[in-house]
């Protein structure tokens, strides 16, 4: 009972400081991994000693790693690696063998030995996939040529840990020995790829597809924990790693049409139990220990960052990439990486480097990965500044863009050409109405602009794109990208080209809402609500009631939700009728300092929906306006004559 007592108030502690940890990290926009090392720090043998020895927790933590490594897997098909061939096997390999011969030299250099330097440069090649992915897709940079250059590398760094996990073992064997277990090893590892790969397939589809059938989560669930930690035993067996049963149990699933079911349900459990490995990786750093050897710590730190980034720089413009594109990648790439931390357990297991020797690269790795976020929210200013080439390639770009826009006046800009934005661009092109697109996907935009169609490669969020795609003089704008971060930057620069112009955003969710309109949106599509309409409107006609009640119906929750559609802006040759209709209206200097109650709008027959400032890009509610400043453009709501003659009031101040 003490033990069993002992081990649950273990695991209390560890749950607690994990939370308290991952609370503060992302508070301070740290990844969450820095903060399960801190813990394994606080509470390891060389601070307060509150956990047991690491050797204790280490069988359980190891199986996050095995978990990754499956999630590594389901990311890995042989389309995708042919399709992206010359970023991964030509850069990928060409960096990843760069950094094991600086490795292997490094060591030689500090009488550590050619198989500690082979380990510790496998470790280093290594960078944070986890990290870096989500900071690219946070700044919409997956499909720039650097973004892709650097998933590139990162898949290939993937790949290369399934060879270094079954050599750096083999490497801690007497020197005699070593070249027929490193042969031995690999011949064992090709024997166990060949066979899973050749029958697999056929026996994961089947079996998968088999328990699918029963429709039953908890017995789907545990057949994935089944084959991952199965497979994992299989290669244990052969003499190889449980990671790279993982790996192979992973490749073996991606190939069926349960990949992402399975994704989604293992990732709660790897996230969980790779954040206790981190916690082993803090137990292995000794502060004594680390502040005898600060000045290595910020020297291998030094080393690792501007290391890393000579060589993926160098090797990125030998591949033929211009000096922006390699500087971004370099700086992208600049740090150590979730895998590094495993392999230099193994090479520890494996007696291949004392303990002692290894803490200050371990405190240095953190330190790297921590200022990754600053490293690549930097890049763009870094390349601006030290690249002659980027100059000149953004003024190309800004050049297509507006040759494409000059032609037209009272267009529609269309950021993001995905699907929302193709159909966006049919219905235009139907009612005669010009419009220009921006899009970040190369291939999309080729093969678009083979079809006619008018969209350019750019960046919707930069100011100079949508200022060259004539955001100025648009009669709207149209941001089909669900992402509100993003969207909230492209709505300041297009109110500080044009306050008056009308914007409409899509939202993924309805709580995006309010932060988008406060940002200036006109209005705002939430997918989550337009579903559930078309939803409701289907079931209703399918129960029986008359199409033009659902119709009526429909329009009124739309209504609801959408102030516009009370109105509608009208293009510049539409004819007057007598219906209500939205005009934005460009506040007058005789009206700067007035209020709207005192201009008695209202009593021309006319509704005040808003106030867009110009000085904060928001979109004010008429009783949050105040009193009206130079710039305000007042929203409003009538018949033709009415609002004919608001503006003038508007523009004379009474």
């Amino acid at each position: 009972m003490e033990e069993t007592g002992n081990v649950l108030s273990a695991a209390l502690l560890l749950l607690t400081s994990g939370v308290l940890a991952v609370v503060a990290c992302r508070a301070l926009r740290w990844p969450p991994i820095v903060g399960y090392v801190l813990v394994g720090i606080a509470l390891g043998p060389g601070v307060l000693g509150l956990l047991p020895e690491r050797e204790a927790i280490g069988s359980l933590a190891e199986f996050g790693v095995v978990f990754l490594m499956f999630s590594i897997g389901l990311e890995f098909s042989l389309p995708k690696l042919i399709a992206m061939r010359r970023l991964v096997l030509g850069l990928g390999s060409a960096q990843v063998a760069a950094t094991l011969a600086i490795g292997v030299a490094g060591s030689l250099a500090a009488g550590l030995g050619w198989q500690a330097g082979l380990a510790i440069g496998g470790a280093l090649a290594m960078s944070s996939t986890a990290i870096v992915s989500k900071l690219l897709a946070e700044r919409a940079e997956l499909e720039t040529p650097h973004g892709r250059e650097v998933i590139g590398v990162l898949l290939f760094q993937d790949l290369a840990v399934v060879p270094l996990l079954v050599l750096i073992p083999a490497l801690g064997q007497p020197a005699e020995r070593i070249g027929a277990e490193v042969v031995f090893a690999l011949l064992k590892a090709a024997a166990v790829l060949a066979a899973l790969l050749l029958a697999g397939p056929a026996v994961m589809r089947a079996w998968l597809g088999l328990v699918a059938r029963r429709q039953s989560t908890e017995l789907f669930v545990l057949n994935v924990l089944l084959i991952t930690l199965g497979l994992a035993y299989l290669t244990s067996l052969a003499g190889l790693s449980l990671v790279l049963g993982a790996f192979l149990a992973g490749m073996l699933i991606s190939e069926t049409q349960f990949r992402f079911q399975v994704e989604e349900d293992i990732k709660p459990f790897r996230d969980v139990l790779l954040g206790l490995f981190f916690v082993t990786v803090g137990m292995m750093l000794d502060p004594a220990i680390l502040a005898r050897h600060a000045v290595a710590v910020v020297s291998l730190f030094l080393a690792i960052v501007v290391g890393k980034f000579g060589v993926v720089l160098s090797l990125s413009r030998f591949f033929g990439s211009p000096s922006g594109t390699a500087l971004r990648t370099g700086l992208a790439l600049a740090q150590a990486g979730e895998f590094g931390f495993v392999l230099l357990s193994l090479a520890a297991s494996a007696r291949l480097a004392g303990g002692e020797a290894l803490q200050p690269l371990l405190a240095a790795m953190v330190l790297s990965m921590l200022a990754a976020p600053a490293l690549i929210g930097a890049s763009n200013r870094i390349a601006l500044r030290w690249s002659r080439s980027e100059w000149m390639e953004r003024s190309l770009e800004l050049h297509r863009v507006a040759v494409q826009s000059l032609e037209a006046e009272r267009h529609v800009v269309i950021l993001g050409y995905g699907r929302n934005g193709q159909r966006l661009a049919r219905l235009l092109e139907a009612e005669g109405v010009r419009y220009v697109a921006l899009d970040l996907d190369p291939e999309r935009v080729r093969e678009a602009r083979a079809a006619g169609d008018t969209v350019v490669f750019a960046d919707s969020v930069r100011r100079e794109a949508l200022a060259a795609a004539g955001a100025a003089r648009a009669a709207a704008v149209a941001i089909t990208f669900a992402d509100a971060a993003a969207a909230v930057k492209v709505l300041a620069h297009v109110h500080e080209l044009n306050a008056a112009v009308p914007v409409v955003v899509r939202a993924r969710e309805e709580s995006d809402i309010e932060r988008l309109k406060s940002a200036g949106a006109s209005e705002v599509v939430p997918e989550a609500f337009e579903s559930g309409v078309m939803l409701a409107s289907h079931t209703l006609v399918l129960v029986g009631v008359p199409l033009s009640r659902v119709m009526r119906r429909m329009s009124v929750v739309r209504s609801e939700q959408y102030d516009l559609l009370r109105g509608l802006f009208p293009g510049g040759g539409e004819a007057a009728d007598a219906g209500l209709r939205l005009h934005s209206v460009g506040v007058g200097p005789a009206s700067v300092g007035k209020t709207l109650g005192s201009l008695r709008l209202e009593s021309l027959g006319v509704e005040v929906r808003a106030v867009r400032r110009r000085s904060s890009a928001a979109r004010l509610s008429p009783g949050e306006a105040g009193s009206l400043e130079p710039g305000d453009v007042v929203v409003l709501l009538g018949a033709p004559d009415a609002l004919e003659a608001a503006e003038d009031r508007l523009l004379q101040g009474g």
